[in-house]
């Protein structure tokens, strides 16, 4: 890892408070053009001597704002620090875990992988628009039914078609026929432009898609497309476990990456991750917000520089031998779980490399499942599926609880 480091907590909170020094200091200075303020100290306590070992209190209440995209041309000064920690994160990511080639990226911390999604639908939307003078109508969405709602949301709110291909059953993998002759037909009804969402752990199951399937396939069409892999879930996993991925930079056909801090790496909520190639950001520009000194090129506009600090403090508290450490422990619980649903006759579906096993809900009683918290495919109609997750408060403990009781039945 060239960049991803461990620091020590003498390290991180220097570095915190050197980031936050280049902040607006509200306190101590007054800034009249800025919509912003410090905490209101009738509400919030904002001092005390426990500050001193909480940099990520004092950055709550520095109330930095890192608005824009800083991999890409300049940014507003007065937030200079948070936005610096921000691109150590995003520099971390693209080219440490997905192996994007140096300066040959863009990204920023959303507020969630619902953001990141739709981000990349609408960067890819007004790409479509601007290179080929495409129409709405002459756009489609595709992905896998085990795909995220945000895709829905993106639909909707860019008035774009979205298609879902099949999955099989058992193996939850796209059916390569299906996807062959939806494509084929939709080409028929005049769709000549695809955005694919290709899952890098899905929601429900972890499954991951072949992001190559979709190009060899919408190549064989000889039509336009862009792929977005979504790994909100998988992202801080399933790169790291699966040492021989290709779901990264290095493959030509991934064009841009969601992930969520707030997910595996238990940040704050409000800390998704969108990653792209050089040169696509730019497509959703912004250009009357004249005000903000740099380019407005997310969808949120200003969001927290705190939170971006959050996610830099989880990746260097731990570095990448610590992480590694961390989710091999989580791997090794899924290991122990599959093997007892394996003694007890019970189906499930689990991809090698992730920590969710999702059980056939003919093994699990509803009442089991609400008494111990897992997760149904749907709270509508038939549910066909329940989830375990194995993070950081799953202990071997209380998957034994859980498997005494399906044993009793």
């Amino acid at each position: 890892m060239k960049y991803w480091k461990k620091y020590s907590k003498e390290k991180l909170i220097a570095k915190i408070d050197k980031a936050l020094a280049s902040t607006i200091d509200f306190q101590n200075s007054k800034h009249l053009g800025y919509p912003v303020s410090k905490l209101d100290e009738n509400v919030f306590n904002t001092s005390g001597a426990f500050l001193n070992d909480s940099p990520l209190l004092k950055s709550f209440i520095a109330n930095p704002n890192n608005i824009g995209c800083h991999t890409l041309g300049k940014s507003e000064p007065a937030f200079k620090g948070s936005q610096e920690l921000e691109k150590e994160v995003i520099q971390v990511l693209a080219v440490d875990i997905f192996k994007a080639k140096e300066n040959e990226y863009d990204g920023y911390i959303a507020n969630g992988g619902t953001e990141a999604n739709i981000q990349a639908l609408w960067i890819y939307r007004n790409k479509f628009k601007k290179d080929f003078n495409a129409t709405l109508n002459e756009m489609v969405i595709i992905s896998s039914e085990d795909t995220h709602y945000s895709v829905n949301k993106g639909s909707n709110l860019l008035s774009v078609d979205s298609v879902q291909i099949p999955v099989d059953f058992n193996s939850r993998e796209i059916i390569v026929e299906e996807l062959d002759a939806i494509v084929g037909k939709l080409i028929s009804e005049g769709k000549k432009y695809f955005m694919v969402i290709s899952n890098m752990a899905t929601t429900m199951f972890g499954s991951v898609d072949n992001p190559d399937m979709y190009a060899e396939i919408l190549t064989k069409h000889t039509v336009e497309f862009k792929i977005h892999v979504d790994g909100a879930f998988g992202g801080f996993i399933y790169p790291i476990s699966n040492r021989k991925s290709t779901i990264n930079f290095e493959n030509s056909n991934v064009s841009s990456i969601t992930i969520d801090a707030h997910k595996m790496l238990q940040a704050p909520y409000g800390t998704g991750v969108f990653l792209c190639r050089k040169n696509l950001i730019e497509n959703v520009l912004t250009k009357e917000a004249q005000y903000v000194d740099g380019m407005d090129l997310t969808i949120s506009g200003s969001r927290s520089g705190a939170n971006a600090i959050a996610v830099w403090m989880i990746l260097f508290s731990y570095g990448y031998y610590g992480w590694f450490e961390k989710i091999n422990t989580l791997l090794l619980r899924t290991e122990w779980f599959c093997n007892q649903l394996n003694d007890l006759g019970i189906e499930y579906y689990r991809n090698p490399f992730m920590n969710i096993v999702t059980l056939k809900s003919a093994h699990v009683p509803a009442d089991l499942a609400k008494k111990f918290g897992v997760v149904p495919q749907t709270h509508e109609g038939e549910n066909k599926w329940y989830k375990v997750i194995m993070m950081d408060h799953v202990e071997i403990d209380d998957l034994l609880k859980f498997i005494e009781e399906l044993k009793s039945l």
